[in-house]
């Protein structure tokens, strides 16, 4: 019988209590961190479906982009519609508030989840990846950059990120925005012989796309190519040193006129923080301005700026894993007690919610019992026998130190001791 194994690109996360590094953990960790970060900006919450229409990536990322063109997870299904497992987050919450006919108002909102892309795994990179989004809808540009900035500089501080360097970018507004990509166009046409073929087709389509172009040959030719800051407005341009400046002392901003991501609704102000520790595949988070999208998939005009955060690569730079709670692990050495003694345990979870009690409940020796503790890297044993619960009282013993010694506490005692616990 063939054995079954998990698809190509999509691996199983468990958390391992033993080993604080391994991959699982820091990733459980850091959308924990993620989490409480959004909460402190006063985000609310969005939770899309896994699946939706196939043209509604087509409409919004774009039929030049790589994603609609080779990743998409898509099928038919039962009645012959076309269906596609997510690839990104930000359309299905745009589609999402017009559905819901929130449109035209302001929000923000963040998501994580699940994305699908059929791509070639590498290091950080899975074919079902999580990812983290923050979608700030109905203010214009200006604020909301610097909501967006302070938001990253908050993350790289709490997760402990270095060699990380956060490039942003100005597409222009509309009329700038053209003008240089008909420059852009204007140049390379002629030169369109040493371009290859994908090149060729973004040129056609979407010119700015050319300058995120792998080939080597083509960024030869883009050094004497225009420059899109030439053909940026003052407004424009004073947006790029405004957020430099407002957070220089927090994070490591660089003005890149070359960035200009990956997907076709951006618009306006675009960034990418990425970092040398990562490798050849360097950026973890990034996003920018969309002001069109809402109305290209059908609703009103709503300016709007947002990010993404490849969870996998975050938690790889993550350099301060550190989970703010205290495991105690239970341990009842009779089976005649166990009723009685879990009904004690579950009375002790609710007096601090920043403990965890973990009741063994296999058999075994108190020696293999504890060994068992200290491998789930507990704080602190409460050990309880017959005797104990006659007694009403409780056995302490510290994991941490080697050489403390048992304690006895009544069961007040053990309240109060728990309370305490930081």
């Amino acid at each position: 019988m063939e054995k079954i194994q998990s698809l190509t690109g999509m691996m199983d996360l468990i958390e391992n209590k033993a080993n604080k590094a391994d991959t699982a953990n820091g990733i459980f960790y850091t959308e924990h961190i993620l989490k409480d970060i959004f909460e402190t900006y006063s985000i609310s919450e969005i939770r899309t479906p896994a699946l939706e229409d196939s043209s509604l990536f087509k409409r919004s990322v774009g039929d030049t982009s790589d994603i609609v063109n080779k990743e998409l997870y898509s099928f038919m299904d039962k009645n012959d519609k076309s269906i596609t497992l997510r690839p990104e987050g930000t359309a299905s919450v745009i589609r999402s508030i017009i559905e819901k006919k929130i449109d035209n108002e302001s929000n923000k909102f963040w998501y994580l989840g699940p994305m699908w892309r059929y791509e070639r795994p590498q290091k950080g990179r899975y074919r079902q990846f999580s990812q983290a989004g923050v979608e700030i809808l109905g203010y214009s540009e200006g604020i909301a950059e610097l909501e967006i900035v302070s938001i990253i500089c908050s993350i790289n501080k709490a997760l402990g990120i270095e060699n990380s360097i956060l490039k942003i970018n100005h597409l222009g507004d509309k009329e700038s925005k053209e003008k240089y990509c008909n420059a852009l166009k204007n140049f390379l046409m002629p030169l369109s012989s040493k371009l290859d073929e994908k090149d060729i087709q973004r040129l056609n389509t979407n010119p700015l796309r050319v300058l995120d172009s792998k080939s080597s040959e083509t960024q030869e030719i883009l050094k004497d190519a225009p420059k899109i800051n030439d053909f940026l407005t003052d407004q424009s341009l004073d947006l790029l040193n405004l957020v430099k400046n407002t957070f220089s002392e927090e994070c490591n901003i660089k003005i890149d006129h070359t960035l200009v991501r990956g997907l076709d609704y951006y618009t306006g102000f675009v960034f990418e923080a990425v970092s040398s520790d990562l490798g050849a595949q360097d950026a973890y988070l990034g996003g920018g301005r969309y002001d069109d999208l809402c109305k290209q998939l059908g609703g009103k005009d709503l300016p709007a700026i947002g990010m993404a955060i490849g969870i996998e690569r975050l938690s790889l730079l993550t350099k301060t894993y550190k989970k703010n709670r205290t495991l105690i692990s239970f341990i009842i050495i009779s089976s005649n007690l166990e009723s009685k003694a879990y009904k004690i345990a579950h009375d002790l979870r609710s007096i601090n919610s920043s403990i965890d009690i973990d009741v063994q409940l296999s058999d075994g020796s108190l020696k293999s019992k504890l060994r068992r503790a200290n491998k789930d890297n507990a704080s602190y044993a409460f050990i309880i026998g017959e005797d104990e619960l006659k007694s009403e009282n409780i056995i302490v013993k510290s994991l941490n130190d080697e050489n403390s010694e048992q304690i006895i506490m009544n069961i007040s005692e053990i309240e109060n001791f728990i309370q305490n616990i930081k």
